[in-house]
């Protein structure tokens, strides 16, 4: 069975983005995110991969959609029309990322097994949330503190949970 893994940076009041876009620049987290999911699958919205320029290089992407009809002519993009399918598609990959947006987050945070997550130190309004996550679901395993700089306008930690 995979592991499922959503991966995400959240502000301290659980806002991911707001009109399609993420809140902050932050190169490190980037930085974090394409160490950790090269080379594995990842789940999206169509929402999430619609707002990327391009496919991403070396990582295979399963987007949900509801439209039947929506389509994606890449190699490494495959459209599924369920959560359960695309987890389904997946099941002999020892780790699956989910990637977003929030619909998507909320949907699989019963199905995943740990979260990996950078905790934005600031509270920003938004129009996509993560979930809430649960200590009587989650152990905080790791976490790892950044302070703001020249680079990045808020501190954040890096932080991974497992599932108890």
């Amino acid at each position: 069975m995979s592991e499922i893994c959503m991966i995400a940076a959240a502000a301290e009041n659980n806002a991911l983005g707001k009109d399609n876009d993420l809140l902050w620049h932050l190169p490190l987290d980037f930085k974090r995110f394409k160490a950790l999911t090269t080379g594995f699958p990842m789940i999206m919205g169509r929402k999430t991969f619609e707002s990327f320029p391009k496919p991403l290089p070396n990582r295979k992407h399963l987007i949900i959609s509801r439209n039947t009809e929506y389509t994606i002519d890449h190699q490494d993009c495959a459209v599924y029309h369920s959560l359960a399918g695309a987890i389904e598609a997946c099941k002999n990959e020892p780790l699956i990322y989910i990637i977003g947006g929030g619909e998507i987050y909320h949907m699989a945070y019963k199905s995943a097994t740990k979260i990996e997550l950078t905790r934005v130190h600031t509270s920003l309004a938004a129009d996509t949330f993560f979930p809430l996550i649960s200590p009587e679901d989650f152990k905080l395993y790791k976490s790892v503190s950044m302070p703001a700089d020249k680079k990045h306008l808020y501190a954040y930690t890096f932080e991974t949970y497992h599932r108890l």
